[in-house]
């Protein structure tokens, strides 16, 4: 646990958890936005002053991207430990059966934070937008590599273009992060979900 003692503006010195902190900054993020979230919504949500948020994080965007590493790093996050699954077809279902059960989950924001924060960010934002499009591309590509593993084991057919196939998949997961966001179920997205793995190409 990151602790951080800060001086507020009047008052002894106070302490704060630092993890804490980031993970109502990401819900705020998540809520509303990048574009849409203020240095007053953050520290209001982290209770802690704009001095103390500069020292911690470093500015807006910085703190942003900090919060999408925990994001990526819950112990719900369903991508990365979908890669490690035996088969590539183990791999697409774990991903695409965790997007459904994650993303329509009532008990936090609906859909996607990095989907969401790439779609909405203005030109102002250009650099978080680059920096969240570059972890899409970074996700396919590791999605890719698996899948070319896939390939070579005899586990996807020997014809499969793995590099539409990574895409394929991230399409669906997107779209279906953005179907949550506009109220989809669990149970809707699961059905999504099923129709995909039947198109899901097997050896």
């Amino acid at each position: 646990m990151s602790v951080v003692s800060c001086t507020p503006h009047v008052g002894r010195p106070r302490a704060f958890d630092m993890d804490t902190a980031l993970e109502k900054a990401l819900e705020v993020f998540w809520r509303k936005g990048y574009d849409g979230t203020s240095l007053t919504d953050l520290t209001d949500a982290m209770g802690i002053n704009k001095p103390s948020l500069y020292a911690a994080f470093g500015n807006k965007e910085q703190l942003f991207l900090k919060a999408i590493e925990l994001y990526e790093s819950r112990p719900c996050a369903f991508f990365l430990p979908a890669l490690e699954k035996p088969t590539a077809y183990q791999v697409a279902e774990h991903m695409l059966h965790g997007a459904a059960m994650n993303m329509a989950d009532n008990t936090q924001p609906q859909g996607c934070v990095i989907v969401q924060g790439a779609l909405s960010c203005s030109e102002a934002a250009a650099s978080v937008k680059e920096a969240l499009m570059n972890r899409r591309v970074e996700g396919e590509q590791k999605l890719k590599v698996r899948f070319d593993q896939a390939k070579v084991d005899g586990d996807l057919p020997a014809d499969t273009d793995t590099e539409v196939l990574a895409r394929y998949l991230g399409t669906v997961l997107q779209g279906m992060a953005i179907q949550a966001n506009n109220g989809a179920t669990s149970e809707q997205l699961r059905q999504v979900a099923q129709m995909t793995l039947q198109a899901f190409p097997r050896s």
